[in-house]
């Protein structure tokens, strides 16, 4: 379903009158107009604010994520996102995933297991989040395996009382516990079937519109450098550091709409004199973006 037939559908369920819906709305300091709010369940526009639709989220008494997941979906012939043409990920999700588009499990190999690895963590604050900015650090070694993999992330609020993220990444076995924890603390750690999920927990409780800082490394990550988006981000940046002695002929960036969607080049990536490739894409959408190589 998209975003204007499920706002729609919350406001009859809940009985509610535009005109009360933003009275509620205002009683939060959030001004929002009735004509706004019918545009918005007839498709004409979408909110801008994501702060607004977690209240109305609230107001309507859905589920938590049930109007802003969709609202992560792309618009209908909607421009592909700034600093990579054409790099429209989640367009390709088809309306009868929307489900399972919405929960980030079509990004999966397995994604009955990777619900049962997040089923037992608190991601009620997730959605709830916005990512500014995801880095990823790969190192390999002579012998061509991965080394480690350092993650920084700045996130920021939309709403009230989050304290925590969850992070799921697959991994090389069983997984360990993140290390190299930086402003944050580790929480519950799952891991099952080469997949490995964790609670980050804040330094503090964010209210709406602050921001955080989390950095946490990873000992034996998969040495496939992908990064699943179930949400956007603003700035994403990967760092392949291969060992001085084994270099790559070429690298790649590369980009699907989901686990089971062909595999789309972006480009050629510099391989510098530091040993290193990079792949910088601003603006990206639900989907998977990554770094490929050949040796020979």
């Amino acid at each position: 379903m998209e975003f204007a037939g499920a706002l729609r559908q919350a406001v009859q369920e809940s009985g509610l009158t535009l005109e009360r819906i933003r009275h509620r709305l205002a009683q939060r300091g959030l001004t929002v107009s009735v004509a706004s709010l019918s545009y918005w369940q007839r498709g004409r526009s979408r909110p801008r604010s994501r702060t607004v639709v977690v209240a109305l989220e609230e107001i309507l008494r859905v589920p938590a994520g049930a109007l802003i997941d969709l609202l992560d979906d792309p618009v209908p012939g909607a421009a592909p996102p700034r600093g990579a043409p054409g790099l429209a990920l989640g367009s390709a999700v088809p309306p009868d995933r929307a489900s399972a588009s919405a929960a980030g499990t079509e990004l999966w190999p397995d994604p009955q297991r990777y619900a049962r690895v997040v089923g037992q963590l608190d991601r009620s604050g997730d959605h709830r989040l916005e990512r500014l900015s995801v880095h990823d650090l790969y190192r390999f070694g002579p012998d061509r395996r991965p080394l480690g993999l350092t993650v920084r992330e700045v996130l920021r609020a939309t709403g009230d009382d989050i304290d925590r993220v969850v992070r799921v990444h697959p991994m090389d076995g069983a997984g360990p516990e993140p290390a190299g924890l930086r402003y944050c603390r580790a929480g519950r750690v799952r891991a099952e079937g080469g997949l490995v999920g964790f609670e980050l927990i804040f330094d503090r409780v964010l209210s709406a519109g602050d921001t955080v800082v989390i950095e946490y490394e990873l000992s034996r990550p998969s040495g496939d450098c992908e990064r699943r988006f179930p949400r956007p981000v603003r700035d994403y940046l990967a760092i392949v550091q291969f060992h001085a002695e084994t270099l790559p002929a070429r690298c790649y960036g590369h980009a699907r709409a989901g686990e089971r969607a062909p595999r789309r080049r972006l480009g050629e990536l510099w391989i510098g004199a530091s040993g290193s490739a990079h792949l910088a894409l601003g603006d990206v959408r639900r989907g998977i973006v990554g770094i490929e190589w050949e040796w020979d």
